[in-house]
């Protein structure tokens, strides 16, 4: 019976040992997971993901807890970040230097606004025009009726 149970716990090992080798050391590449030791433990840095867990023992071993993290703050931090970038290409290129190769000069995005341009179609056109055709029929006649009191004091 404990050959068996034996035996048994050695091909357990032999199939899971390789799983728990590919998760940390990937073909010769650099591991998935970094460790830096914290008061209380260890903080776990997932290099593909970026997620970051806290790595703590436990009554009956070690337990990793995600470290929780605010999204909208990580945004904010990526578009401020991406605004600086484009200004700092942008002052490059004003100054007559040329960006590093293979970097695209970015144009500003002012507060999330989508910053292409709108050219206006010819219903605009016509608009405008309606608009200041109806303007100077305006100022014609105030002119007119300015000239016809100036005429009729004197």
């Amino acid at each position: 019976m404990i050959g068996r149970a034996f035996a048994i716990g050695i091909a357990v090992a032999v199939v899971v040992a390789p799983a728990c080798a590919e998760d940390t050391v990937r073909d010769g590449a650099a591991p998935r997971y970094s460790f830096n030791k914290v008061a209380g433990g260890f903080v776990r840095l997932d290099t593909e993901t970026g997620q970051v867990a806290l790595c703590s023992p436990q009554t009956v071993g070690w337990a990793c807890v995600a470290a929780p993290e605010d999204r909208a703050v990580l945004e904010n931090e990526i578009a401020r970040l991406r605004k600086e970038n484009g200004t700092l290409k942008n002052e490059l290129i004003s100054r007559g230097l040329p960006l590093p190769p293979g970097i695209m000069p970015e144009p500003i995005n002012h507060g999330g606004k989508d910053s292409t341009l709108r050219l206006p179609g010819s219903a605009d056109v016509d608009r405008v025009v309606a608009f200041v055709g109806r303007m100077w029929h305006r100022l014609v006649e105030a002119i007119a009726d300015a000239q016809n009191q100036v005429l009729h004091r004197g």
